[in-house]
């Protein structure tokens, strides 16, 4: 659960639609027991549900670009405890919430979640030199906004 939610929040960028997300995939994934594949990896399976979840909700809402989005500090996803890392963290995850969706769902699936560049791309149904180049550009925008971070 704490990946799914995880994962919710870089698609979303708001705690509640976050666990709102993960609990959704659960109860899918519960619902849907019978058509999980054994030998294959449920973890993958949850994403792609959450994944479906999450966009049948944006078409749904029509409008979710520039909303729902919170600050990173109003997140709580970091300790109070590690001050000097927390800015760090704090302001690496601003950035990449701030980036265009697919770019941050790409970086999240290969840096956070540690997918292949031909895992992500099978995940997001794109081709591997779309997940590359997104990539490339994610961590250049990084790299421009948070200098001195060691963003690449």
């Amino acid at each position: 659960m704490p990946r799914l939610w995880r994962y919710g929040l870089v698609l979303s960028g708001n705690r509640t639609d976050a666990q709102d997300l993960a609990q959704a995939t659960a109860v899918r994934a519960l619902e849907r027991a019978a058509q999980f594949q054994s030998g294959t990896r449920l973890d993958r399976w949850c994403f792609a549900i959450l994944t479906s979840i999450w966009k049948n909700e944006m078409r749904a809402r029509a409008v979710r670009r520039g909303r729902g989005l919170v600050p990173v500090d109003q997140a709580g996803l970091t300790a109070p405890d590690e001050a000097e890392m927390n800015i760090s963290a704090g302001r690496v995850l601003s950035e990449m919430i701030a980036l265009p969706e697919a770019m941050r769902e790409t970086l999240f699936l290969v840096y956070v979640e540690g997918h292949t560049y031909a895992e992500a791309a099978e995940r997001l149904e794109i081709p591997l030199g779309t997940v590359m180049s997104r990539l490339a550009n994610g961590r250049r925008r990084l790299k421009q906004a948070l200098p001195g971070e060691g963003a690449d």
